[in-house]
């Protein structure tokens, strides 16, 4: 994605209109040129494309505390702006179910919507001897220090999680057990395993097209409600008996005490984003899967994922 800016500091934005008195807001809690800072410019292009906002949406770049920073100041600021929207992705769900925020939590927002994601995945090397999750998972369960996985986060990061849900799943508790080794980034996590030094990869889909066309890995599940299109011959981890999504989802909180209107007036302005034309355009530009989940559906689901992780922390030793 080319997007030439100009950098102007934490509280910079792009011009609006002039004479603009009233006008929606964006804020990509990072630096530009990374996903927040693309789901801001290309939802709030769209936006105003289709003529769901009366002026240019402006994006405030406000990097910080891995998010920490914009979620504190929506928080404590904005929090009855009903032009606001912040851009947030899984990523965000997993730091503050890790109380990463400061004490912060995830019921100071309402998160309004996802309209794409990068899947979540399961894959081993081409030669391995797992041919499905089922004989993956089986393979732990008789003996947990047979199998080790690769991932591109930390351990107790979003990596890590995804294969801790399944094995969750499938009825192991004794999930400390469970070998992971964290590396920088998802092509270095396929190469330990491509290489046979872990018996497993866990990460998003764009991370390994490559490999996959390529034939150096076989994916035994994508971590999604339906298969992904493009890759259709890649089961889900629900149709082989377990009930993961595991997405890194893109999308948009609101500040708490908006009214409802205004919460689900926001709810529907993505859903339009969300089926337009230019939308599925930018996702097939940028290696995104359909996702889309908006208003009070979106918001329990988070719930849900939020107390999940938080679960998942607390018995791995993540938090206290």
């Amino acid at each position: 994605m080319n997007i030439s800016i100009r950098a102007l500091g934490l509280s910079a934005f792009l011009t609006l209109s002039a004479g603009a008195v009233s006008a929606a807001e964006c804020i990509a809690p990072a630096n530009p040129g990374g996903g927040w800072d693309f789901t801001c410019r290309q939802i709030g292009k769209i936006l105003y494309t289709l003529g769901e906002v009366d002026s240019p949406v402006q994006v405030t770049n406000m990097a910080g505390g891995g998010g920490g920073l914009a979620f504190g100041h929506v928080v404590n600021e904005r929090n009855t702006d009903e032009d606001l929207i912040v851009a947030a992705s899984s990523a965000t769900a997993t730091r503050l179910a890790q109380n990463a925020f400061g004490g912060l939590t995830a019921d100071q927002v309402r998160f309004v919507g996802a309209i794409g994601a990068d899947p979540g995945v399961i894959v081993v090397a081409d030669d391995s001897p797992y041919q499905s999750l089922n004989e993956l998972v089986d393979a732990i369960k008789a003996d947990p220090g047979s199998v080790a996985f690769a991932g591109g986060s930390a351990a107790g990061g979003f990596d890590h999680l995804k294969v801790l849900q399944v094995l969750k799943e499938a009825g192991f508790d004794d999930i400390r057990k469970i070998k992971y080794i964290g590396v920088d980034g998802g092509a270095d996590a396929i190469t330990q395993t491509v290489g046979g030094f872990t018996q497993a990869m866990t990460g998003d889909m764009s991370e390994i097209v490559g490999f996959l066309k390529a034939g150096e890995v076989r994916a035994l599940a994508v971590l999604t409600q339906d298969r992904v299109p493009g890759f259709e011959d890649v089961p889900t981890a629900k149709e082989q008996g377990f009930d993961v999504v595991a997405v890194n989802w893109r999308g948009l909180y609101v500040p708490k005490d908006i009214s409802d209107e205004a919460f689900n007036a926001w709810a529907d302005k993505l859903l339009n984003v969300a089926n337009s034309s230019e939308w599925k355009a930018a996702m097939e530009a940028n290696g995104l899967a359909p996702f889309t989940m908006v208003g009070d559906q979106f918001q329990n689901w988070v719930n849900t994922v939020v107390a999940s992780v938080e679960a998942l922390s607390r018995e791995i030793g993540v938090i206290q």
